[in-house]
């Protein structure tokens, strides 16, 4: 994969760990209700995982960091 890349998501969320929480989480969101998925993002993905990150890499994403 690469696209998008890995060291600009980690600059985003900070812990490799998190991210693949939040992307797990996301993906799941994806794949279950296809309709929820963001409507300014054209995805390059075609794979739920793919598009999480691409979500996450643009900022459409909010991660609350508790």
């Amino acid at each position: 994969m690469r696209h998008p890349s890995i060291d600009k998501l980690l600059n985003k969320v900070g812990s490799k760990y998190l991210l693949v929480n939040v992307v797990a989480k996301r993906a799941k969101e994806i794949e279950n209700n296809g309709f929820y998925q963001m409507k300014e993002c054209e995805y390059k993905s075609v794979k739920p995982i793919g598009r999480a990150l691409e979500e996450i890499a643009k900022d459409l994403v909010r991660i609350k960091k508790d």
